[in-house]
């Protein structure tokens, strides 16, 4: 059962665990009753996150861990999926895209460095002009709520090989997984319950990090900011802003425009955020206001969008003394984690109830995590409920 119920949280649809588990194990079992076991695993390991919130507001949650980690961080961010109507027959009926909202919460090896930036120069690859506009394109296609699509016909551009270069040490330690479907009010309190369960709001250093949702940002003043995380906006996120109001400014793919992104990156990397402000301002003024009902990629639309954007987030971009500090400045954790979960659940063929969903994310969230949180459930007792008929997890049969 341990064995099915973890291919049908991985594998990118119950069919397709099916399948899995009778070619590697020889056991037959239909994807719609791996769907009923995963969904009912799910239930119970949902009721024992809520029992956690339940403690938790009661102020008699226990912490895991009794030392506490050097530096931590909290990453948000959001996934989707597609839900469908219940009770409404065979079918898919009113089809509707929705967020799955995801917590990173990680443990991390990274000695502070008082007084001296150990990278004052942004990274190569902020800097190469074909790698910064695939980004931005990626990012553009995965705001569409179906990600990226190639057009009929098209086939995405290979990337060239690079030559092999030894890998990075990883900073990271022990990384746990938070996911809903459930409100941002629910999600928040999830978030402070991992978070007090690792005992990282005893952490001697803690960043939060986001884009500029601002549904992130009043979760973190609600439930970090009073215990000392700092709120660190993704830098990668900014980066992708600044390069659209870059090529608004002077023209998408011209030497000009390349020029003033580099200028507004290496502000921007070091935090000299005053100067980004005022330069965004002066495009601003030169191109006139963005009147109003203009299209969204109208270049003065995009000015306007990244300097407001810029201006809510000054006080999160203070990059140069998060690096001094040890803090990460980037999300790629979260986002790591969000494609594998929505390999799950996200797909233009895959439709959801949120009962169905919300137990998927639980099993999958719970594998993902490192603290060993699938086995600490899988020891609790469950209660009996006989899960298949007579004979159902037999031996598939085979042809001689």
């Amino acid at each position: 059962m341990r064995k099915a119920v973890r291919q049908a949280s991985k594998a990118a649809s119950f069919k397709d665990a099916s399948e899995d588990l009778s070619d590697l194990l020889d056991v037959a079992i239909s994807p719609s009753h791996l769907q009923r076991l995963a969904e009912r695993i799910g239930r119970e390991w949902s009721a024992a996150r809520d029992a956690d919130l339940a403690a938790l507001r009661q102020d008699q949650l226990a912490r895991d861990y009794a030392e506490a980690a050097a530096t931590a961080a909290v990453a948000l961010d959001g996934g989707r999926y597609q839900t469908r109507a219940a009770a409404a027959g065979p079918g898919v009926t009113e089809p509707a895209w929705r967020e799955t909202k995801v917590a990173c919460c990680l443990t991390l090896a990274a000695p502070p460095r008082p007084g001296r930036d150990p990278q004052p120069q942004p990274p190569s690859k902020f800097l190469d002009r074909k790698a910064v506009d695939r980004l931005a394109t990626e990012f553009r296609a995965n705001r569409s709520p179906g990600g990226p699509r190639a057009a009929k016909g098209e086939r995405p551009a290979r990337r060239p090989r690079r030559a092999k270069r030894r890998r990075r040490v990883s900073r990271q330690r022990v990384r746990t997984v938070v996911a809903t479907t459930q409100d941002n009010e629910a999600f928040g309190w999830q978030v402070a319950a991992e978070v007090q369960r690792r005992g990282l709001d005893r952490a001697k250093r803690k960043a939060c990090l986001g884009d500029g949702s601002k549904a992130i940002w009043a979760l973190f003043e609600l439930h970090l900011l009073a215990a000392g995380f700092i709120g660190i906006l993704d830098f990668v996120h900014l980066l992708v802003h600044l390069y659209a109001a870059a090529c608004a400014a002077e023209g998408k793919g011209t030497d000009a425009a390349w020029a003033l992104y580099e200028q507004w990156l290496c502000w921007a990397w070091s935090g000299q955020v005053l100067l980004l402000l005022g330069a965004l301002r002066a495009v601003q003024a030169r191109l006139g206001a963005a009147p109003p009902g203009c299209a969204e990629d109208d270049p003065r639309q995009i000015v306007a969008d990244v300097l407001g954007y810029v201006g809510n987030n000054k006080g999160r971009m203070d990059y140069a003394r998060y690096r001094q500090e040890g803090l990460p400045i980037s999300s790629a954790p979260v986002e790591s984690v969000i494609k594998q979960l929505n390999r799950r659940v996200k797909g233009t063929e895959k439709f959801w109830l949120t009962g169905g969903a919300e137990a998927i994310l639980q099993v999958r969230a719970a594998y993902l995590s490192e603290d060993g949180r699938a086995e600490r459930y899988w020891s609790r007792p469950r209660p009996y409920a006989r899960a298949v008929g007579g004979g159902r997890l037999g031996r598939r049969s085979r042809a001689h």
